[in-house]
């Protein structure tokens, strides 16, 4: 198999990098079949964005701390495993986010968007769901809006819900809403194109962050299902996504 590695640069991701290398070679990235990568979910993230132009499935092994998204690390059988691997195939979250001086500032998520206030003010948000105004004014910490992959990630954490990967649709989850208390968010066909409106943002500034790729200061924001993206993840077979998220239900 023709595989590519990369890496975190963590020193025991680093060391199994250099010997699944000595093993079994590096491959130049464009004539690759595979991408390998070792840490965590992040170097999951970045290891997908890099496949996004030579359109070649991900399989991670973790040696970071969570690895939601990755499979178990072990050099032996690697070839056996990927060969019985199964993949999912996925559409990234795309941000397009105009700042205070009118620049935009495009991204791709995997799991999710968050906005979040960048200093002690509330956030005051308008919220557009197909160029209608479904709500006025949240005030809030921030809000998150979550591919079925990110249900399980920070939007769990705010206590939005764990979507199945077969639902195609998009969970949006507010950040300790303050007005108004008792709405708890939405769940958003996939098709939908999210919008967010800042109020008074030179007073109450806003951040955007698709998975780890921040904007400051924005004064608008558009989110919406890259349909013309595909991202291929690999994973061992009988743990795959759909079985990690259903396991994510029942923990106790």
């Amino acid at each position: 198999m023709l595989f590519h590695f990369i890496s975190s640069n963590e020193p025991e991701a680093k060391k199994a990098f250099n010997k699944l290398i000595k093993k079994f070679g590096q491959i130049d990235i464009n004539k690759a079949k595979i991408i390998i990568a070792i840490g965590g979910d992040g170097m999951m993230l970045k290891a997908l964005r890099h496949s996004i132009k030579i359109g070649i499935p991900v399989f991670g092994m973790n040696l970071g701390k969570v690895g939601f998204l990755m499979n178990e690390y072990s050099i032996n059988d690697l070839e056996k495993r990927i060969s019985k691997s199964e993949i999912v195939e996925l559409h990234p979250l795309k941000m397009q986010a105009l700042n205070n001086k009118n620049k935009l500032i495009e991204a791709l998520a995997v799991n999710e968007v968050s906005l979040l206030r960048q200093t002690h003010q509330a956030a005051h948000l308008k919220i557009k769901i197909d160029n209608k105004v479904r709500l006025k004014e949240l005030i809030c910490d921030g809000i998150i809006v979550s591919t079925p992959i990110g249900s399980t990630a920070y939007n769990l954490s705010a206590h939005g819900p764990i979507i199945p990967l077969s639902a195609n649709i998009l969970g949006l989850t507010p950040i300790s809403a303050f007005r108004p208390r008792r709405w708890k968010g939405a769940l958003l066909p996939e098709s939908t194109m999210i919008q967010f409106d800042i109020i008074n943002q030179q007073l109450r500034p806003v951040s955007a962050t698709a998975d780890n790729i921040e904007v400051r200061d924005i004064k608008t924001i558009k989110i919406f299902s890259e349909k013309n993206i595909s991202l291929k993840i690999m994973h061992d077979k009988g743990y795959g996504l759909e079985e990690r998220i259903m396991r994510e239900q029942f923990q106790t």
